[in-house]
């Protein structure tokens, strides 16, 4: 997976640039990047996802304090500020907030060469918008994912304003249609050739206006707030898998329903096993002496300690197979298997009397020691002549 750009490089400005410099960079940068601009354009998507997430952080002090102190392990699990990796609001929120949007994510792309006397006109700004789903990466060990867990999550979220009940009126029926729209939440603007749609200005694309603003939310009807929630991770989840929890994500704007909680998979890297699929993979050390006459050898599994039968003469990387000792089935009770790998450890330090045993027993054996020696030199011996 590839390493995330630098934040401050995405939007091309200097580390102590203003708000104001990077609002106006990412605003251009957007623009040239969003979907709806470039169609079926994968590269210029993602790169509008880049930017609406370097953005999303270096506008809020909070966020960029913490991501100048910590770079992108600010937003991993457990540390300050990143609301454990997850938190990164919707992209199309974002492009909608910093261009007064009320739309769907591409308004201002919708009405180019609009018809004289109004054109398009775009759906209702005043409707009722779902709130955006949120991502959370999370963190887990392998015996986590392997038994499954209950975590407790803690991320940032908009919530609707309790004071004003998410109307943004302090009376709760301060509201009015906007005079400069109508309440159609949009206005026609002419450039030149182009007849563009735009929101209104005035009332931000809400198609209303708030005579006695909250003082709480200032009259947007959502604040930023910290959620907690327990989680369930069933047994046997893969790395990249997605957990979701409905109602979990931002309010919704102007009574709209809530979006929805991602949460991310992310599994990790284990001491002893190697994951694959279901399956579970550990090499373990192998004396010379059993290896050699046989015996019996303790491996470590996620449920405690098994012995394996080993047999006279075992090779090194020799595989031994455990039914079952791997990680369950999300569909069902059946069990991965554990594979061991063991490795002939040589002793690196010996007695005199050590040595001179292992001498005798050399002298012994003969030049071929084993059936692996005998087919090597038979395959090579033109190589000896």
């Amino acid at each position: 997976m590839p390493a995330k750009r630098d934040y401050y490089e995405i939007l091309g400005v200097a580390k102590g640039a203003s708000q104001d410099e990077i609002k106006k960079a990412y605003r251009k940068l957007a623009v040239q990047y969003h979907p709806d601009k470039n169609p079926n354009d994968k590269s210029a998507e993602d790169k509008f996802k880049e930017l609406s997430e370097a953005y999303d952080v270096l506008s809020d002090e909070q966020k960029r304090a913490a991501y100048d102190r910590y770079g992108h392990a600010a937003f991993a699990s457990g540390m300050p500020g990143g609301a454990g990796g997850g938190g990164f609001h919707d992209p199309f929120d974002i492009f909608r907030e910093v261009f007064g949007g009320g739309g769907g994510g591409g308004d201002i792309f919708e009405s180019f060469f609009g018809g004289a006397g109004g054109g398009r006109r775009g759906r209702q700004g005043n409707e009722a918008q779902r709130g955006s789903d949120l991502r959370y990466g999370l963190e887990i060990s392998l015996e986590e994912a392997a038994r499954g867990a209950e975590r407790e999550l803690e991320f940032e979220k908009l919530a609707s304003c309790g004071k004003c009940k998410g109307s943004g009126s302090a009376s709760g029926g301060g509201t009015k249609s906007c005079r400069t729209c109508g309440g159609a939440g949009q206005v026609i603007s002419s450039r030149g050739f182009f007849q563009i749609q735009q929101n209104c200005p005035d009332c931000m694309g809400s198609g209303q206006t708030i005579s006695d603003p909250c003082k709480d939310c200032r009259g947007i009807g959502r604040l930023k707030d910290r959620s907690r929630i327990r989680l369930k991770i069933p047994a046997g989840i893969e790395e990249g898998s997605r957990l979701r929890s409905s109602g979990n994500g931002d309010a919704g704007a102007r009574g709209g329903p809530t979006g929805d909680l991602y949460v991310v998979i992310q599994i990790k890297p284990h001491d002893v096993f190697e994951r694959d699929g279901h399956d579970l993979h550990c090499t373990v050390p192998l004396s010379y002496p059993i290896a050699t006459l046989s015996g019996e050898l303790p491996v470590p599994t996620l449920e405690g300690r098994a012995n394996v039968k080993v047999p006279a003469g075992t090779q090194n990387g020799a595989v031994f197979r455990l039914r079952g000792q791997g990680l369950k089935h999300l569909d069902g009770d059946r069990k991965g298997d554990l594979y061991v790998h063991v490795q002939i450890a040589v002793p690196t330090k010996l007695t005199t009397e050590q040595k001179e045993a292992l001498q005798e027993f050399a002298k012994t054996l003969g030049e071929h020691q084993s059936p692996l020696q005998e087919t090597f030199f038979e395959k090579a011996k033109r190589f000896f002549t």
